[in-house]
């Protein structure tokens, strides 16, 4: 009988070492991503951005309001204020103090910022990321997350490698861009506040007496 019931409890820990062991499918991950941010009408968050290149770096921060469609506001507070927006069509940068903004379209903004669209939940992960894999030897923020590596398909001339960071409540903590130059940037969130009332004013740039606007081919920071 004690044989017996050591092989039963053998053949449970197998199978509870088996399921253990199974690791989780990277599609699976990717829809519950996708259906997450897919509700989402609106989402506001704290951010960090941490952008290497050879021999400088450089963090600011700040806070990100998003809405839908491809609405968001990106302003800067630390350590100097800044102000990037999309109202969907037209996307501007500002820098309190300058003379000038710059304006583009949309279709032709050749901005870093622009995989960021993962969380409007325009689009599918799968389908925008060549490549969409598990990243095991890259130590997520925080215990409990985990990492996803593509290569965007609207950037692979630019971007050899980008990581998100995924956390049990199927929010993107963190989005690292690699570029084919070395350059990397880093961008993190905290403090979400999901579908929250947020109105169409605050993605309308108007520029402050004295300040031109000008039309740029490519708005960068």
């Amino acid at each position: 009988m004690l044989r017996k019931i050591a092989i039963l409890a053998a053949a449970i820990l197998m199978v509870a070492d088996a399921s253990l062991a199974t690791p989780p499918d990277v599609k699976d991950t990717a829809r519950t991503v996708d259906e997450h941010y897919n509700q989402l009408k609106s989402l506001k968050s704290d951010f960090t951005e941490i952008y290497e290149s050879p021999g400088f770096s450089r963090t600011e921060s700040g806070t990100l309001w998003l809405k839908k469609p491809g609405k968001m506001r990106w302003e800067y507070r630390q350590p100097r204020e800044k102000l990037f927006l999309s109202d969907s069509q037209t996307a501007y940068f500002y820098v309190p103090g300058d003379r000038q903004a710059r304006k583009t379209s949309v279709k032709k903004l050749d901005d870093i910022r622009s995989p960021l669209r993962y969380l409007l939940g325009k689009t599918k992960l799968e389908k925008e990321l060549d490549g969409l894999s598990f990243a095991p030897d890259v130590q997520p923020l925080e215990a409990g997350n985990v990492v996803l590596r593509g290569v965007p398909k609207a950037l692979k001339d630019r971007v050899s490698d980008t990581l998100i960071e995924v956390s049990p409540a199927h929010r993107i903590v963190r989005i690292l861009i690699q570029e084919v130059d070395g350059t990397k940037t880093d961008f993190r969130f905290s403090h979400f506040e999901e579908n929250i009332p947020v109105q169409d004013s605050l993605f309308r740039f108007t520029a402050p007496p004295g300040v031109e606007t000008i039309t740029d081919e490519h708005v960068t920071q």
